[in-house]
């Protein structure tokens, strides 16, 4: 069995020119949360829709349950829940009459698969209040509700934090992990709001312009954007090599002949500062910085920040 239940391989989507998705290669594991984490147009919603058969690729493939997926295979689609538009709710029913028209429409039987779906994201069951009453925090869990009410197996949701308030996207995190860690859903997420996939992700996908750009789980991405000295001295490469064989401190960039970043790794400054000027060099700064995802994802794209 299979430790991925989404892979895929060169994913690329073309529309005349234009590439929105290109070599796409994704790693989604079993029982964990991946983030799909990129600005507007980065090309998310396109890679999920080509995951769910709703656009066919250009090339490449995917393979989801550890078998090919082609877009209509009959025994992979039922065993996948997905928000990636709206649906289509009557606004003047109720969260119950709205579930049961998509039931009969997808052959559910009875009322407990939509019990189960209502009280999963936080909804009454028998509730008398109309769609239109609700606010869009309860409005995005009834559409999670529909996704989950056939208890499938892999969760594909394209922002479903996207337009909630500040205790609509909590609520909604709290039942995405629910699912993943409670029901043993494996959970393939986007968002352009990097806050909120660092609080939900086990891993995190980078993408921009449609392209992966990096692909990591989040305590390695964290290890790798901990705090790090900035010294401003005479020599650069002279200052590395001593600080390196003196302190063993993993020297991470140069910047300039004068500049140069290292590894915080409880690093005494003012023991490097005074060894840097034992050994005949000037030191004009040295500063301790923590380096967030933020800042990694300028790095990454060479752009600005992301939500």
């Amino acid at each position: 069995m299979s430790k991925f239940i989404i892979e895929t391989h060169h994913l690329t989507k073309k529309y005349g020119e234009q590439v929105s998705v290109s070599d796409l290669n994704i790693h989604v594991s079993r029982g964990r949360i991946y983030g799909l984490l990129g600005r507007n147009g980065a090309g998310k919603t396109t890679a999920m829709r080509m995951l769910l058969g709703l656009t066919a690729p250009t090339y490449g493939d995917a393979e989801i349950f550890g078998k090919p997926f082609q877009g209509n295979e009959k025994k992979i689609l039922p065993r996948i829940g997905s928000l990636i538009e709206s649906p289509g709710f009557y606004p003047n029913l109720t969260a119950t009459e709205n579930l049961k028209i998509f039931a009969r429409l997808r052959g559910i039987k009875g009322s407990a698969p939509i019990q189960s779906a209502l009280e999963l994201v936080n909804l009454p069951y028998k509730d008398k209040k109309l769609f239109s009453q609700y606010s869009l925090g309860m409005k995005q869990r009834l559409a999670i509700a529909l996704a989950v009410m056939h208890n499938p197996d892999l969760l594909i949701l394209d922002e479903p934090i996207n337009g909630l308030d500040p205790i609509g996207i909590a609520e909604v995190r709290d039942f995405i992990r629910e699912l993943c860690y409670n029901s043993g859903k494996t959970i393939l997420i986007s968002s352009h709001i990097l806050s909120e996939i660092e609080l939900l992700a086990d891993d995190i996908g980078i993408i921009d312009h449609g392209v992966l750009l990096e692909e990591e789980s989040l305590k390695e991405l964290e290890q790798k954007n901990g705090k790090y000295f900035h010294f401003t001295v005479s020599d650069a490469q002279t200052a590395a090599h001593i600080l390196y064989t003196q302190f063993n401190v993993k020297i991470l960039e140069f910047l300039s002949p004068r500049e140069f970043t290292v590894s915080e790794n409880q690093l005494d400054a003012a023991t490097a500062i005074k060894e840097l000027i034992r050994n005949g060099l000037d030191v004009m700064d040295a500063h301790l910085y923590e380096n967030t995802l933020e800042n990694y994802f300028k790095k990454l794209t060479g752009g600005e920040g992301i939500a």
